[in-house]
């Protein structure tokens, strides 16, 4: 985490009641026709609830004009802070460079595509008030593809499984986090990153309110079925050992049936003095156990490579560069 005395004094301090700090943190990728409306529309929604905040967009080198529009704003606005990194990152590396970097009292996190909308920011803000650390977005008609859609319910379906939570698929990354949650959030420095089940692991009050979502501002989406089946399959595998325990549980029941099945063998030529006919059912039995075996190595062999990883003990982001003067190292 980078800090200066400036945050310590912030985040040492009581919070602010009356006049909060509110940051809003938003990972930006090929955006460069939508920071200006952003930057517009979060305007009006956070001077109604305080004079004081800040906009903290992190560009993970998407390869556009992203970054001058940020410099622009943050010029004209001191208000916006911008970072850069090295290189492509990703989205949930994004969400943490912003949180490293944030100073509020409360933390908007929220995409850039205005699918989420900013005047839902003050309707989070008024349920956090109620005695609660986290408030979630919850989307009601999502304006995705139904292909999107479909895989989203599938991918929260299988993940709510195999890591034994209960996770809303209906809340993405749009969220509003007090304090108390954003300062344990930087405590957790796996490498693997889903910033949506890294927060309801934290386990504070948590409350969730019907929001309107919207179409996007402008493009398509960059998630491709390849980066999202990526993202699926990484995010199963740093929050359960399941897969694990499913092919244990699946070897051990394929040896009793083998068990059984050899018994039966047996007894028949014990009774009738020939063995069963079937070599062709014998060879195919073969290559599935061999089959299953292979694919139960390879589940252990990512678990070993992602542990590998792991113990690298490389930072999760670097920033190349942002808009307000602060000495910066890797996170």
């Amino acid at each position: 985490m980078y800090a200066t005395p400036e945050y310590y004094a912030r985040t040492n301090s009581p919070m602010n009641h009356s006049n909060p700090l509110l940051s809003v943190v938003i990972p930006v990728y090929k955006a460069e026709h939508c920071l200006d409306e952003l930057y517009s529309r979060l305007k009006t929604a956070l001077e109604s609830i305080s004079p004081n905040f800040e906009i903290v967009l992190v560009e993970d080198c998407g390869g556009d004009k992203s970054w001058q529009v940020m410099e622009r704003l943050a010029t004209a606005d001191p208000r916006v802070r911008g970072l850069q990194f090295s290189r492509n990152f990703g989205q949930h590396y994004g969400i943490t460079a912003g949180i490293d970097h944030c100073r509020g009292d409360w933390v908007v996190v929220m995409d850039c595509d205005l699918q989420d909308r900013p005047e839902e920011i003050p309707r989070l803000y008024a349920k956090a008030q109620e005695g609660y650390d986290i408030v979630l977005a919850r989307r009601g008609e999502r304006q995705d593809p139904p292909l999107k859609r479909f895989t989203s319910f599938m991918f929260y379906k299988v993940f709510s499984y195999l890591a034994d939570i209960e996770y809303d698929g209906a809340s993405g990354n749009f969220r509003i986090m007090s304090r108390k949650v954003t300062e344990n959030f930087r405590r957790m420095g796996e490498k693997l990153r889903f910033f949506g089940g890294l927060v309801q692991w934290l386990g504070f009050p948590t409350a969730s309110i019907e929001v309107e979502h919207a179409e996007r501002f402008e493009g398509n989406s960059t998630y491709t079925f390849s980066k999202l089946w990526k993202l699926a399959t990484e995010t199963i595998i740093a929050y359960s050992d399941k897969p694990l325990r499913i092919g244990v549980r699946f070897g051990f029941g394929m040896a009793f049936l083998s068990f059984c099945y050899g018994a039966y063998i047996l007894g028949r030529a014990l009774i009738h003095g020939s063995p069963i006919p079937g070599w062709n059912s014998l060879i195919v039995s073969l290559y599935f156990i061999g089959g299953i075996i292979i694919a139960m190595l390879g589940i252990i062999g990512i678990y070993l490579g992602k542990a590998f990883d792991e113990s690298k003990k490389r930072p999760l982001y670097i920033v190349r560069r942002t808009t307000f003067d602060e000495h910066h190292t890797a996170a």
